[in-house]
């Protein structure tokens, strides 16, 4: 049984003065959502989700050793106990996303103690338009892990490979839950599940059961229906959960759903998986509807695009669904082989709903990749 403790390192082995490395993680899209969370970024409740291909980010670490001693730190102004860094958006400085990097690293120093000991250069970009709604906070969050231990790795070069990708889940998760989702696999579980072995709430793993041809290279198209900033955060949303009057009902619910879904995984039944995301994504809504205080994330369009889809599946066949994050945004899921006619659906009837007409084409990927 693990616990946050395992991911304390012992002594460094090995030394390196500068560097740098670059990975890219992918955006995920929950199936049975999380909403609501305790202390340390521990999930209320398991999740599980499709990991997307296309909508990643692209992060490259630069490191370079300091000279903490009294005297260089004391010339510089520069406490010697503080972290040092610089963050570049698409090559150009980012100042606003600072606060949340330097939170991030406050909540990890414990578990990578060198982070003080070098100047750290991030130049991050996305390969989805910034502004366009969809999270970036799982895909950015879980870029920097990846880099940091590709970090680690070389001051221990003893690490396994399996905590390499474990502990990368756990450090992401620290930064955006959803973001330990993000690291390896194309269906991750997140969150301590009876029937998934090896689940934890410290990191995602990688789904363990069978997965049926149905659901192999799974089609996400995204519909923009809202790029603006939501009015109420994610973060705000969890917290509404702590004295919500249907909490417990909806934590016992998502261990249900996702018990059906490894059943589903399994044997392939595509009407049964329809039934369990699209409950789940208005579980969701429903959520933030009957908090205290109540809102609503959806849009006008959301609800068009959601009965646009009902009427279509209804009357093709085609097994088509949707659902969607704590956002606007429409996720369209559809298997491989009826990619033509879903596509010709969503030009011909759903675009007109997006903002500006955008949509991005995705599909199920495989995590993060060394660059």
């Amino acid at each position: 049984m693990f616990t946050a403790t395992d991911f304390i390192p012992k002594k460094y082995t090995s030394t390196i003065a500068n560097g740098n490395f670059e990975w890219s993680a992918p955006s995920n899209i929950a199936l049975v959502k999380y909403w609501g969370k305790k202390e340390n970024q521990i999930p209320a409740n398991p999740s599980v989700s499709f990991t997307l291909n296309n909508c990643k980010t692209i992060t490259k670490l630069g490191f370079k050793r300091r000279d903490i001693s009294p005297e260089a730190s004391g010339s510089l102004n520069m406490p010697n106990n503080s972290f040092s860094f610089d963050l570049l958006f698409e090559g150009k400085p980012k100042e606003d996303f600072k606060p949340k990097i330097q939170k991030f690293l406050e909540r990890i120093e414990v578990y990578l103690p060198f982070l003080k000991e070098y100047h750290f250069t991030i130049d991050t970009q996305n390969t989805f338009p910034h502004s366009s709604g969809i999270a970036s906070s799982a895909s950015g969050m879980a870029a920097l892990a990846m880099n940091f231990m590709s970090l680690e790795k070389v001051l221990n070069p003893e690490m396994t490979e399996d905590y390499f990708f474990q502990k990368a889940s756990f450090l992401a998760r620290l930064g955006s839950g959803s973001a330990c989702r993000s690291i390896k696999g194309n269906v991750v579980a997140w969150g301590k599940q009876a029937n998934i072995k090896g689940s934890s709430d410290l990191f995602g793993v990688e789904f363990p059961y069978t997965i049926h041809e149905n659901f192999k290279n799974y089609q996400d198209t995204i519909l923009l229906v809202d790029k603006g900033e939501k009015q109420v955060s994610s973060t705000v949303g969890h917290d509404l959960m702590h004295n919500h009057p249907y909490a417990e009902r909806r934590f016992t619910q998502a261990h249900e759903n996702l018990d059906q879904l490894i059943t589903i995984f399994e044997n392939g039944n595509l009407e049964e998986f329809i039934k369990v995301v699209e409950s789940e994504a208005l579980t969701l809504h429903a959520m933030m509807m009957t908090s205290m205080p109540y809102f609503i994330l959806m849009k006008p369009n959301t609800l068009q695009i959601i009965n646009a889809i009902w009427k279509f599946r209804n009357e093709t066949q085609i097994p088509v669904c949707f659902t969607l994050d704590a956002g606007a945004n429409v996720h369209v899921l559809y298997p491989e082989n009826v990619s033509e006619k879903v596509l010709q659906f969503i030009k011909d009837e759903l675009i007109v709903f997006c903002q500006n007409g955008q949509y991005i084409c995705d599909e199920i990927g495989d995590g993060a990749i060394a660059l």
